[in-house]
């Protein structure tokens, strides 16, 4: 299997290494600067599991299409930011035309209907990823906190086909690096990730704190509690009830007195750094309005996230 990720940063870079270092015949598609960056020092992976160095394939844009001709790719795993969606549709577009299928590892699910658009539903598989990464700055890929997993598979049908089956043994090769779920129901599994997201993205953002910090304080528990249930609730009225035994973790986590758990959203906000809100809180709210929900917590995560935009496009214009 020719896999082909875009980018080498944080997530891409640790799945797409990982895989790399351990046989997988992996291809980044990288901007000039980063080429240059891979040229001088190979892909550097600094974990908890292991730290790695080492060369790895690149391809910048512009020469693309004429690799893709040459030696066709198979996958495509796309896990850039929300807010970059469409012009990582652009660039990964002469792959997938080549015949490649789509696996994106974005967060929430709104990125679908772009896709599905472009590329036609069936090139596109589901797809999620749970990992705790950035690119640090020397270029090198730093593994904040073990486990990572990424998890996949067909949106129409519960088999396990030959594409799944090809990404999941190459997966298998990197076991001691990250776990990974060839899914039978990725759609179940994309609504328990998006909800337990949402709600650790709202009330992070919105608290300014971790998990730990608002569940110690007088009514944070209680608050936690009450936001997962709306999000919950949204899931339900999608026609996808999150199951006993996920519910069950996602209370246990969010009221964890100990947990110094916050979302990825929350540490960008901090820095001042564009955020992906609506594509995951905005998105929520708008489907709960859809269904005339009363969801008030998730409201006030999404206006404070708004208000943050608002505020960070003033600062950037002056």
């Amino acid at each position: 299997m020719r896999i082909l990720v875009l980018g080498a940063g944080g997530t891409g870079g640790y799945f797409g290494g990982r895989l790399a270092q351990t046989g997988a015949d992996v291809t980044f598609l990288v901007r000039r600067p980063r080429a240059a960056e891979l040229d001088a020092n190979g892909l550097q992976i600094t974990s908890p599991l292991g730290d790695a160095q080492f060369k790895v394939q690149h391809v910048v844009a512009e020469e693309l299409a004429k690799l893709a001709a040459e030696k066709p790719f198979d996958l495509v795993i796309l896990s850039c930011k929300a807010y970059d969606l469409d012009s990582s549709i652009d660039a990964i577009a002469p792959a997938v035309s080549a015949n490649a299928t789509v696996l994106p590892i974005l967060n929430g699910l709104l990125h679908y209907d772009a896709l599905d658009a472009r590329f036609g539903r069936g090139k596109v598989l589901g797809g999620l990823c749970f990992i705790g990464a950035m690119k640090g700055a020397n270029g090198g890929i730093l593994h904040l906190t073990p486990p990572a997993s990424i998890t996949f598979g067909e949106r129409d049908t519960r088999e396990i086909t030959a594409r799944v089956a090809a990404l999941a043994a190459a997966c298998a090769k990197a076991d001691a690096f990250f776990k990974h779920k060839a899914s039978t129901d990725i759609a179940e599994d994309q609504w328990i990730k998006f909800t337990f997201l949402t709600t650790l993205a709202s009330a992070t953002t919105l608290m300014l704190g971790n998990v730990g910090q608002i569940a110690c304080s007088e009514g944070g528990a209680d608050f936690m509690r009450a936001l997962y249930a709306q999000v919950v609730s949204i899931a339900a009225a999608e026609g996808h009830a999150i199951p006993a035994r996920a519910l069950d973790i996602g209370n246990r986590h969010f009221t964890d007195v100990e947990s110094p758990d916050t979302a990825s959203m929350m540490r960008d906000l901090r820095q001042g750094l564009r955020i992906e809100a609506a594509h995951i809180v905005g998105d929520m709210v708008h489907r709960a309005q859809n269904h005339g929900l009363a969801t008030p917590l998730l409201d006030a995560a999404w206006v404070r996230l708004q208000v943050y935009e608002k505020l960070s496009q003033a600062a950037s214009a002056a």
